[in-house]
């Protein structure tokens, strides 16, 4: 049996998008972060002397982007940037109070949201399945 590969390419990222919004609206009508604060501000919590070039890359986003994102959550009191004492022409990430905060509100929520949205999708053996192969995809898009 052929495969439409452009198909399945469209459906996987429709189907990210419906289910990436709705956990981004359960997040915002939590009163917490939306989800890409969220997962930027795990990425800077989970990479130790994470720079910006580390979100981009956990991401896959451009260092310009991921730096506007950095900037943004800075300005929101959630993270802050210090001068790297081994290369001063960098810096690192790192949390402040209130990111770690704001994380620890969030996660609990994300993942309640997440299981919610996909096990009311898929039965639980799909699902481990779905995971393996997502987490396959991913290691041979990485850089």
């Amino acid at each position: 049996m052929a495969v439409d590969a452009g198909a399945v390419l469209i459906d996987l990222v429709r189907v990210e998008t419906r289910l990436y919004n709705a956990v981004d609206v359960r997040l915002k009508e939590a009163g917490g972060l939306a989800l890409p604060q969220l997962e930027l501000l795990g990425v800077v919590r989970d990479v130790p002397g994470c720079r910006v070039l580390d979100v981009s890359r956990a991401i896959g986003i451009t260092v310009g982007a991921a730096s506007k994102a950095v900037d943004r959550l800075e300005a929101s009191g959630w993270c802050r940037r210090t001068l790297d004492p081994d290369d001063r022409r960098s810096s690192t990430l790192s949390l402040t109070p209130l990111g770690v905060a704001a994380v620890e509100r969030a996660t609990p929520v994300f993942e309640e949201a997440s299981r919610a949205a996909l096990a009311a999708l898929l039965p639980a053996d799909d699902l481990v399945q779905l995971g393996r192969l997502l987490r396959t995809l991913r290691g041979a898009l990485a850089p």
